[in-house]
This record gives structure tokens, C-alpha cells and sequence, in this order.
């Protein structure tokens, strides 16, 4: 009897640290979220134009594929398109936690497994390209236009996302892409509670001197601040 009022006990315990837990990062997500960084941009000029698109949880970064500043159709492919295509114009960028992308193309696909490595840094990330040929504003996809500096910053923060082999290039993942336009490449750092794939993207807005949250693991964090 003792062994279970003991146990009982270590089990409502836990349970109530979880509990605890949870309200605790739900609120500092929330607070954190809406503390702005960088927010005043009248400073800064107008040069270039960039995209925050989101698919209703994933932040992804749109870059203009080619500017006097990058080529990213230099290292960045996929396989309908060996060579520079004319006719895609917009590059899409997001980081994330390998197994999610690879193994969960849809909710339903999502695996306890998968979910538990994600969410307590044991597994590895990679970076998901893909290529647009146009770009169209919508409540989920928001236009920013950025000086030179801004994105020169950008550009190094995604680059340093990447692993590269001994040639200089990105490694690319053989895997099953979403479609016939994005590719995944080996990537740094590991996705976690703490950094997910929309911190990384409001991490990059705030080394480029953009409006950002202070910290959000949401996209929702990341939008509020472009309303």
C-alpha cells in the first residue's frame, strides 16, 4: 500500500510539473512574443525586397533569387532544375528539425517518436529550399523592403545556417521533397522547445537589424510585428 501512495505521489508530481511547465511557456511565449525589437525602421532605406511567408505554423524567408548582392541559384538547386531557370525569381528559405521535415510530410505522418527527438534537441535540423516563380502578398505572406546593409546581414545569417562539404558547397539531402520545386540541405544547430523553426526565422530579422519579436517559437510572434 505504501509503495502505491508513493508512487501515486510521483506520478501527480510529475504531472503537475508538466502542467506547470506548460503554463509557464505558453505565457512567456506570449509576453516574450510581443516585445518588439528593431521596430523603428524609417531609418533604414528601401533597396531590396524580401517576404515573410508563413503556412500557418512554419516561417519561411523569400529572397530574390538573384541581386547584385547573391546568386543563390549558384549553390541552390533542385532536381527539375539543373541549371538557372529565368522564370523563378523568389527563393524561399526554412530552417527546421530534420525528422519533421523529412519524416512528417503531413500532420498525420507525425510519430511520438519524431515529436520527443524535435522538441528535446536530440535530433539534427536541415534547411528546406524552395523556388518561386512569382510572390503574392496575403494575411500570411507580407512584403519587406530593407536596405543594402539589412540584407547583406540576412544573406550572412542564412548562409551560416548551412553545413558545407570541402568544395564550399551546400550538403544536399537525398530525400523526398514536397514538390518538384524545394530541396533539403544539411543544416547547424538543433531544433528544440526553446528554437524552433520560427525562432530561427525571428533570429534572423533581428541580426538583420528588422523588426522582430524579442522571442517567439510561433510564427504568429513573428507576424504581430508586421500587422
Amino acid at each position: 500500500m505504501k509503495i502505491i501512495k508513493s508512487t501515486l505521489k510521483i506520478v501527480l508530481k510529475f504531472v503537475l510539473f508538466i502542467v506547470v511547465f506548460l503554463l509557464f511557456y505558453g505565457l512567456s511565449a506570449f509576453i516574450l512574443s510581443i516585445i518588439p525589437v528593431n521596430k523603428n525602421q524609417s531609418e533604414h532605406a528601401k533597396e531590396y525586397t524580401i517576404y515573410i511567408k508563413s503556412n500557418g505554423v512554419h516561417t519561411d524567408l523569400v529572397l530574390p533569387i538573384k541581386t547584385d548582392l547573391k546568386d543563390w541559384s549558384e549553390k541552390i538547386k533542385f532536381e527539375n532544375i539543373k541549371s538557372k531557370d529565368s522564370t523563378h525569381h523568389y527563393l524561399a528559405f526554412g530552417w527546421g528539425d530534420k525528422g519533421f521535415y523529412l519524416d512528417t510530410p503531413e500532420w498525420s505522418d507525425l510519430k511520438f517518436s519524431t515529436a520527443f527527438k524535435a522538441a528535446f534537441n536530440l535530433g539534427t535540423s536541415a534547411m528546406h529550399t524552395t523556388f518561386y516563380k512569382q510572390i503574392q502578398e496575403t494575411e500570411n505572406c507580407v512584403k519587406i523592403e530593407i536596405s543594402k546593409e539589412q540584407y547583406q546581414k540576412l544573406i550572412a545569417f542564412i548562409e551560416a545556417g548551412f553545413q558545407y562539404d570541402t568544395n564550399g558547397n551546400p550538403i544536399f539531402i537525398e530525400a523526398t521533397t514536397y514538390g518538384k520545386n524545394d530541396s533539403f540541405y544539411e543544416a547547424h544547430r538543433t531544433y528544440n522547445l526553446f528554437y524552433t523553426c520560427n525562432t530561427w526565422a525571428n533570429q534572423a530579422l533581428k541580426k538583420a537589424d528588422m523588426k522582430a519579436a524579442f522571442w517567439t517559437p510561433t510564427d504568429k510572434g513573428i507576424f504581430y510585428h508586421y500587422q
